[in-house]
């Protein structure tokens, strides 16, 4: 049987390792067993209990602080992802062989890791090979994607990791819970958004005319083939939990091989039915 897991990415501070915290308890809630991998080296705590974690590995400070590599954050960050990359045997025996695993990778947030560097790329394929059906989960920052040229920002950073990891992708819009109501409302048409209404509705935020041209470019080509839409995720909302984890579990067709069930109603109405054909045939008798 296959084993599926969720690349969650986005940048620093988009609500990664919440949003994996969120997914964990909202499985236990539905009786659903899901497991966390940290990937990130630089990570100093997050709220969920941990399969692997790649600081047993190596760790950021540990590169920085060799005399011999004098790396900065982002370099060292680079390096030890180059690292694993080199030594995923260590990630495969603690990922194990269970069949059907449902596992939540949650990674760094230096963007270029998914858009030229091929670190991702080769993990996304050697999860292929060990079965895994990979889904990408980009996240950003609701309150970031709150004007039209940052929103755009924002699509084409989506886009770069799409194209670069060449999986499925569900892309969220996070901490809707800590949106006032008027910014919640704003924030709709971002979601499902017109690209060219909201160029002209925001026209004036635009400070120079040089790049209108390729703007107005880049909004077609997401415009005509609806290449990013996000989801909103509000961490205090069940049902819009529920709905983010429906549209991942469809892209990665998780649940395909379990029995099919008939709805409740449905049992209790063909119940009812064969009840009352018992009843005539006793009558009728």
């Amino acid at each position: 049987m296959p084993r599926y897991a969720q690349l969650v990415m986005g940048p620093a501070g988009s609500g990664k390792s919440t949003y994996c915290a969120t997914l964990v308890q909202h499985a236990e809630a539905i009786n659903r067993s899901v497991q966390v991998v940290n990937l990130d080296p630089a990570a100093e705590h997050f709220s969920y209990p941990v399969m692997a974690d790649i600081r047993e590995l190596i760790q950021v400070d540990d590169v920085m602080e060799d005399p011999s590599l004098r790396f900065g954050p982002n370099g060292g960050l680079v390096f030890c992802m180059e690292y694993l990359a080199n030594n995923l045997d260590w990630l495969e025996e603690n990922l194990g062989h269970v069949e059907d695993d449902y596992i939540l990778f949650d990674c760094p947030g230096q963007i270029e890791l998914y858009t030229h560097l091929p670190v991702m790329k080769q993990l996304v394929e050697q999860l292929q090979q060990w079965e895994f059906r990979v889904c990408g989960v980009f996240l950003v920052d609701s309150q970031f994607m709150v004007e039209t040229f940052k929103f755009i920002s924002g699509v084409m950073a989506a886009l770069s990791a799409m194209v670069s990891l060449e999986i499925p992708q569900v892309n969220i819009m996070t901490k809707m819970d800590l949106l006032s109501p008027k910014a919640k409302k704003e924030i709709e048409k971002y979601l499902d958004p017109d690209m060219f209404s909201m160029m002209e509705d925001n026209s004036a935020s635009f400070r120079s005319k040089k790049f209108d041209k390729l703007t107005k470019a880049i909004c077609e080509l997401i415009d005509d083939y609806s290449m990013v839409r996000f989801l909103p995720f509000d961490r205090s909302d069940e049902e819009g939990i529920n709905i983010v984890l429906q549209n991942i579990d469809f892209s990665i067709q998780y649940g395909e091989d379990l029995e099919f069930k008939e709805p409740k109603e449905l049992e209790e109405d063909s119940g009812n039915q064969q009840q009352d054909e018992l009843f005539q045939d006793s009558v009728g008798s």
